[in-house]
């Protein structure tokens, strides 16, 4: 893949990351139906892309190890909680991935929310470090993003995918 059709990807990316982000931060906006919808139209794009760009495919003219975090504990807080409160009671799900439930009796809950605000996170440090650099750090912001998508957040995109999944078409 050249260089060009690689930066072209990488902006759809952004775009689909902002996408994202800005449907979270409108959460207490919308109707549970709407934002459901939102979400099945959106995470598996981002799977997706996420999946599919390879990180070793692109080339970094310098190191570059520094990632400034953007989202801070209250604002993860709030945009939890604002899902939390357009999900209700729908918000809680049988987490069947847990490393831990291999050792336990019982289920173990998860949150739609929670794991929702666990994507946001990623995702908006992304989106504005490009911005903050006017792109110039695109790529060095995409690599840091997928290393933390391979480590934890792309389970957790998937499952908080399958409980969303079954809130839209269980009746």
């Amino acid at each position: 893949m050249n260089e060009d059709n690689i930066r072209t990807r990488l902006l759809g990316v952004t775009s689909l990351a902002a996408d994202y982000c800005a449907v979270c931060e409108n959460a207490s906006e919308m109707e549970k139906t709407e934002f459901v919808d939102r979400m099945l139209d959106l995470l598996p794009r981002i799977y997706l892309e996420f999946h599919d760009i390879a990180a070793d495919e692109l080339v970094t003219l310098e190191e570059w190890d520094y990632q400034p975090d953007y989202v801070d504990e209250d604002y993860y807080e709030s945009i939890r909680r604002h899902i939390e409160a357009v999900m209700g009671p729908d918000d809680m799900f049988l987490e069947t991935f847990e490393e831990d439930m291999k050792y336990s009796d019982t289920p173990i809950a998860a949150s739609v929310s929670e794991s929702l605000a666990d994507l946001f996170q990623p995702l908006f440090n992304f989106i504005s470090v490009v911005k903050d650099t006017e792109g110039d750090k695109l790529v060095e912001a995409y690599i840091n993003c997928k290393e933390d998508f391979i480590s934890y957040w792309s389970q957790t995109l998937c499952n908080v995918l399958r409980a969303l999944n079954h809130i839209k078409y269980s009746v």
